[in-house]
This record gives C-alpha cells, sequence and structure tokens, in this order.
C-alpha cells in the first residue's frame, strides 16, 4: 500500500477513476460516443463498466483519447492514431522505468 501521502484524497484525484460516462467524456473531446467507441473497439482504451453496463472514462483514458482525436483530426486514420498513441505510452513508461533505475544506480 502507498504512503499516506501519496494516496489521492478522494477518488477524483485519482487519474485511473473511472469518473466520466461517455457523454460527458465525448463533450470534453468535443468528440462523439462513437469516436469513443471506436478507441475501444481498436483496443486504445477500455472504459470499465458502471454497474448498469455505461461506459466509465478515467481522467488518463481522456487523456489518450485526446492523443488519438489530435493525430485523427490531422488526417491519421484511427487504426494508426491508435498504435501510434499506445507506442507513444509505451516509450514514455520505458524511460519513466529507465530514468528511475538510472537514479537508483547513482546513488552511493
Amino acid at each position: 500500500m502507498p504512503p499516506a501521502s501519496h494516496r489521492p484524497v478522494d477518488n477524483l484525484d485519482d487519474d485511473d477513476y473511472p469518473a466520466y460516462t461517455m457523454g460527458r467524456a465525448a463533450e470534453i473531446l468535443s468528440t462523439t460516443p462513437a469516436f469513443l467507441r471506436a478507441l475501444g473497439e481498436h483496443r486504445l482504451i477500455t472504459p470499465l463498466r458502471s454497474e448498469g453496463g455505461h461506459r466509465r472514462y478515467s481522467r488518463y483514458q481522456l487523456r489518450i483519447a485526446a492523443r488519438a482525436r489530435e493525430l485523427v483530426d490531422q488526417g491519421t486514420p484511427i487504426e494508426a492514431a491508435c498504435r501510434i498513441v499506445i507506442l507513444e505510452d509505451q516509450l514514455q513508461e520505458a524511460q519513466r522505468i529507465n530514468e528511475q533505475l538510472r537514479s537508483q544506480h547513482s546513488e552511493p
């Protein structure tokens, strides 16, 4: 369990908490629910489901979807945009881990 100082104050402070309905997520991104469903079909984001079966999105997922929308708006096919975003996200995570390992290695 993370130290208390790193735990979100509440669920809305948690980037992974599925706080947004599909309609609200589409509104925030200025897109359509169909675009969000397409991102799910291409496995870019997998929304959680409410007890009633409705899709719910996190802030992290909205950031990923926004990047995909940016690429699609620039003319990139949605399949390619999803793949690019997945690779960008993987690269960012690998760089974060690499930096963490470097800092551990440089400690006396």
